[in-house]
């Protein structure tokens, strides 16, 4: 008998079983995932983990790589725990119950990465199921960007990386936050990864890599087409989506 609430990605190397009422792992994961510096021996704090899908595709890629995931919800981390297990990653990953406004897990990570909601608190009709809403943001108005960027920035040593995969509308908020408009620059040399639907129509989403630390120019990068006109994934993104190839 199937199970709806296990999915499957990277063709099929990658099991996860979803929360029935939560959120469900998106292309968006896999992406992020597959943006994260692919350097071994080292250490990716994944922020709002969630069933750990991006952490565990990050980890999967990169060999001899440590993850831990935090994420407000009970359930979801019980369910990363079982996630890693069952693709024989449990020794390698480690998952939370926190609250990322009172994370203090220390400078510790080489590497973070954050898929956070994509819309504000008061800006939709809020989900009738509880954790699909607190996994989407619908619940949490005291929760923002820049709180996402601020745990990342506390829990980075050295000059570690930060990854978001977000709304591409939201990139000038974004980069804000990195800048540190709560006073006192955070991050530096910003690259900028736009994933276009389909040629000739605008990003919905992007992802920016930033550097605690670094004071390099940004970096625009020339992005993804995700899909070809007929609906199939184009050659680039079935390389990452299928063969868990690096983003850049």
């Amino acid at each position: 008998m199937s199970n709806k609430n296990l999915i499957h990605v990277l063709d099929k190397k990658l099991a996860l079983h979803q929360a029935p009422n939560g959120f469900r792992t998106s292309m968006d994961s896999v992406m992020l995932g597959s943006a994260c510096p692919d350097k071994p021996h080292q250490s990716i704090l994944d922020l709002g983990c969630g069933v750990g899908s991006a952490g565990l595709c990050a980890i999967y890629r990169i060999e001899k790589t440590s993850l831990t995931g935090i994420d407000i919800q009970s359930d979801h981390i019980e369910l990363a725990q079982k996630n890693a297990s069952i693709n024989g990653m449990s020794e390698r990953a480690s998952f939370i119950c926190e609250d990322i406004k009172a994370a203090r897990l220390g400078n510790i990570f080489d590497h973070v990465i954050c898929n956070p909601p994509y819309m504000k608190f008061d800006e939709h009709i809020s989900s009738p199921s509880t954790a699909k809403a607190r996994a989407m943001g619908h619940i949490d108005a005291n929760i923002d960007l820049q709180d996402w960027i601020a745990c990342a920035h506390r829990h980075i040593k050295g000059q570690g990386s930060f990854s978001i995969i977000h709304d591409a509308g939201q990139t000038d908020n974004i980069i804000h936050a990195l800048y540190g408009s709560r006073g006192g620059k955070m991050f530096g040399g910003v690259e900028l990864f736009p994933l276009y639907p389909r040629q000739g129509k605008p990003a919905k989403r992007i992802i920016i890599r930033a550097w605690k630390h670094k004071k390099s120019s940004c970096i625009l990068h020339q992005g993804i087409i995700m899909h070809e006109s007929n609906g199939d994934y184009t050659k680039q993104a079935d390389r990452i989506l299928r063969d868990a190839e690096k983003l850049f």
